[in-house]
């Protein structure tokens, strides 16, 4: 039975890496192409049915996806939008769910109020894995990637606690207005307690005791699940702590980390985040035949129909609530005027078109339990995550396709008067080494004239500044700086792929031992990231 079990999850990972890989040679996000591989695997006759635990779904997946989201949101741009990014993801989240629950009660036979709520709850948030890796690569002002990327976090936790209060008003039968105030209050202040408190602690390991990059990594993959699980225990949020804690220790990570537990983390989670996401894409596929054959109440033809009515509401809640939030701020508001540049209806119809659901709304819907505390059988649980299906289907697959050429005829220009990355990045750069040069003059004057290599030190700061210069006249020059700058990184790729070579012969040849081919192999992967 193990070896059953290893040989699925092995077939299944490999599966995901090559339906990646095919997805990139199609050009084609790897949300988008694994939520439609998932739907062909569920088409394939004999098909084995996978049954995922219920309440091993959100322990193993939700907490490392949640922690990921929150270590790489940038504090300053988040603070900066909160007011859009609290709307979007609190008022909005909360009307959604409002909205779907009246909608299904009406809508769906046998659908009461609060199973509305708990599918309301699983499909209003929008999902961060699915919008940034379908937006990537395409032109988006940075003000409205701030808002997506902050949203999509924050709106994960109140998505949750609307589906947590739902759920618990399912499974008891009962729900009290005044009880849920009270709860509501202590799931979300104990929550954050709870992950500023962890995150505390493991600040403190980090910082204090003598940690290897290795144990550094497998700190942070142990963080979000210690939140998380201390959270659950005190019947608080764990997605809260999660987030809460991973904003924390993310605004540390330069005192806490080193730079190479920084760069080996970074590789350690990217890979996991995304056989995370992958997994789960190709999971509903192969659970999906069960889920149609679990529809007792309700034909197949009337969930899909049911299924494509939720997605158009919850589309046109979410473009309504884009607008509102972009505009009516702005008409109550002098301030708001004066210190913010309009979005306009583009800015708005971009933020409203990328509400896009994803794992975090497959995961919520796979972790509905099997049965009631009475013993019987959930109601119309499949039917729930069948329409969940169905609305990443639209939001994800559909318009998600279709972004690029909506980005292309709306044609938006960047909203706030920033310079661009580049310029930014080279004068970062002068500013830096130019401190290094004015440490060097007065710490070390001695030192420099005495030793050649700390001179050569100083030739070769002195060259990088120049250089950066040249780079910053170069970009304010226009098209004649970008055909200098795209020749430079043309140039140094291939003096990097010609030492890679030289590279590759020394391996070969013996005369250098494998830890210094490695080392100096990764020097030149930083080097090539560098340029890019």
């Amino acid at each position: 039975m193990i070896q059953e079990y290893l040989l699925l999850v092995i077939i299944l990972v490999f599966a995901v890496l090559l339906l990646v890989m095919l997805g990139q040679k199609f050009k084609i996000s790897y949300p988008i192409f694994l939520t439609i591989a998932g739907l062909i695997v569920s088409l394939i006759p004999g098909i084995p049915n996978v049954e995922l635990n219920p309440d091993l779904v959100f322990l193993i997946l939700l907490p490392p996806i949640l922690y990921e989201g929150a270590w790489y949101t940038s504090w300053p741009d988040f603070l900066k939008w909160r007011r859009p990014i609290s709307l979007l993801a609190v008022a909005l989240v909360f009307f959604t769910a409002l909205i779907v629950a009246l909608f299904t009660q009406s809508l769906i036979p046998g659908f009461t109020l609060a199973m509305g709520f708990l599918l309301g709850g699983i499909i209003s948030p929008t999902d961060s894995i699915a919008s940034i890796s379908v937006l990537k690569g395409v032109k988006i002002p940075k003000r409205l990637l701030t808002i997506i990327e902050g949203e999509s976090l924050v709106n994960d936790a109140s998505g949750l606690i609307v589906m947590r209060f739902a759920l618990a008003a399912i499974l008891t039968g009962q729900f009290a207005f005044q009880g849920a105030v009270f709860d509501f209050l202590y799931v979300l202040i104990v929550g954050v307690l709870i992950g500023l408190m962890i995150g505390g602690i493991f600040y403190c390991i980090h910082r204090h005791l003598p940690t290897t990059p290795d144990i550094d990594t497998a700190l942070t993959l142990l963080t979000p699940y210690v939140m998380y699980v201390v959270a659950e225990y005190f019947k608080a949020s764990g997605v809260i702590a999660v987030i809460s804690g991973g904003l924390l220790l993310s605004s540390q990570q330069q005192h806490i980390l080193t730079y190479r537990s920084r760069i080996q983390a970074a590789n350690v989670w990217s890979a996991v985040v995304f056989l995370i996401n992958g997994t789960v894409f190709m999971l509903i596929g192969l659970g999906l035949p069960g889920v149609v054959a679990g529809l007792d109440s309700v034909s197949l033809q009337e969930a899909i129909i049911f299924g494509l009515l939720i997605s158009l509401l919850v589309i046109a809640l979410r473009m309504a609530g884009a607008f509102l939030t972009t505009f009516v701020p702005r008409k109550l508001s002098a301030g708001i005027r004066r210190r913010e540049r309009s979005a306009g209806w583009k800015g708005a119809f971009i933020v409203g078109y990328t509400g896009m659901r994803g794992v975090v709304s497959l995961a919520a819907a796979l972790s509905i339990p099997l049965l009631l505390d009475s013993g019987e059988v959930f109601p119309h649980r499949n039917l729930i995550i069948f329409i969940t299906f169905v609305v990443i289907i639209a939001t994800l697959v559909i318009q998600g396709l279709l972004l690029p050429w909506v980005l292309k005829k709306i044609n938006i220009e960047e909203l706030d008067s920033s310079r661009p990355v580049e310029e930014q990045q080279a004068d970062l750069e002068i500013k830096l080494k130019n401190s290094a040069l004015r440490a060097l003059e007065r710490k070390y004057a001695k030192e420099v004239a005495s030793n050649q290599l700390l001179a050569n030190l100083v030739s070769h700061l002195e060259g990088d500044v120049k250089f950066s210069k040249q780079t910053v006249e170069s970009l304010e020059c226009g098209a004649c700086g970008k055909y200098e700058t795209e020749q430079y990184r043309e140039v140094m790729h291939q003096l990097i792929q010609i030492q890679r070579t030289e590279l590759q012969r020394s391996r070969h040849s013996g005369a250098f031992d494998m830890e210094v081919i490695r080392k100096q192999s990764e020097q030149l992967d930083l080097d090539q990231l560098k340029l890019r």
